[in-house]
C-alpha cells in the first residue's frame, strides 16, 4: 500500500520534509480527518485533500449484474455485445468482471473498479460459495449427489476437484454449489454421467444474490455490504 507522505511529495512535486510540515499545519485531509502521521497508507480510494483542493476524490463502484445468454463477460467485443455494453453508467468503463459466465450461461456476474476487492473474492482461499440452477438432457440420479460431493478428478489439469453440493429439484434439474471455477466444471462433472447440460444459471455468489433482479438488470452493492462479502 503506498504511503500518504509519497503521495502528496508526487503530487505536489516537493520534499516529504515539506510534506511533514504541511501535516504539521493540519492543511491534508484523509477521508474527512485531519491527518496527522506521515507513514500513513491509503489507496487509490483514499479522498485526499490538501489546503482544500481534492489530490485524489476516486469513487469505488461495485455492481451486480444478471446476464442474459448470448452476452460475452468481457469488457470489449468487436463481434458479440458484452455486460459492458448493458451498463448506462458514466463509469463504466473503469470496471472490470470478477468471475466470467460462458456465452450461453445466464445469471450472476458481479463488477468493480475495486481491483483489491475484486482479487479477494477469486483468490481460491476465499472458498466463496458460487450456486448454480443447471437442467441436463437425461435424469439426474442419487449417484451424481455422493460423486459431486466426493470430488472428480481432471486429468488434463492434474487435480481433483473440491467437494461440489448437488440438489436435485427435479428429474433434470439440480442446484450446484462450487467453492471453485475450472475451466467448465459443471459440464465436465455432468459429462462423466453422458449427461449434458442444457443451461446454466448462477443466482448467487456468497452472500450475493439475484432476487428478483430482472435478465439484463443491474443494481450497486453499497460499500458496506461490498466490504463484508463472505458473511
Amino acid at each position: 500500500m503506498p504511503r500518504l507522505d509519497k503521495h502528496i511529495s508526487n503530487h505536489i512535486r516537493s520534499s516529504r520534509r515539506s510534506v511533514r510540515l504541511m501535516l504539521a499545519q493540519g492543511r491534508i485531509i484523509v477521508d474527512g480527518v485531519v491527518a496527522s502521521d506521515i507513514a500513513q497508507t491509503i489507496d487509490k480510494f483514499s479522498r485526499i485533500k490538501i489546503d482544500g483542493q481534492w489530490t485524489q476524490n476516486n469513487t469505488a463502484h461495485y455492481l451486480l449484474l444478471n446476464k442474459p445468454q448470448g452476452v460475452i463477460c468481457a469488457t470489449k467485443d468487436p463481434k458479440h455485445r458484452t455486460v459492458l455494453d448493458l451498463l448506462e453508467l458514466p463509469y463504466k468503463e473503469q470496471l472490470h468482471i470478477v468471475g466470467r459466465l460462458d456465452y450461453n450461461s445466464t445469471g450472476l456476474v458481479l463488477l468493480t473498479n475495486d481491483g483489491q476487492w475484486s482479487r479477494k473474492l477469486s483468490h481460491p482461499d476465499s472458498r466463496l460459495i458460487k450456486r448454480y440452477r443447471v437442467t441436463t438432457e437425461q435424469t439426474i440420479t442419487e449417484h451424481y449427489v455422493e460423486a459431486f460431493q466426493r470430488g472428480m478428478y481432471f486429468g488434463f489439469e492434474g487435480i481433483t476437484t473440491r467437494p461440489v453440493t448437488l440438489t436435485i429439484l427435479d428429474e433434470r434439474t439440480a442446484e450446484v454449489g462450487l467453492s471453485e471455477g475450472r475451466y467448465h466444471q459443471i459440464k465436465r462433472m455432468f459429462g462423466r454421467f453422458n449427461n449434458k447440460v442444457l443451461s446454466i444459471h448462477r443466482f448467487a455468489v456468497g452472500r450475493y444474490e439475484l432476487g428478483d433482479l430482472g435478465c439484463g438488470e443491474y443494481r450497486s452493492i453499497a460499500p458496506n455490504d461490498a466490504a463484508c462479502f463472505t458473511d
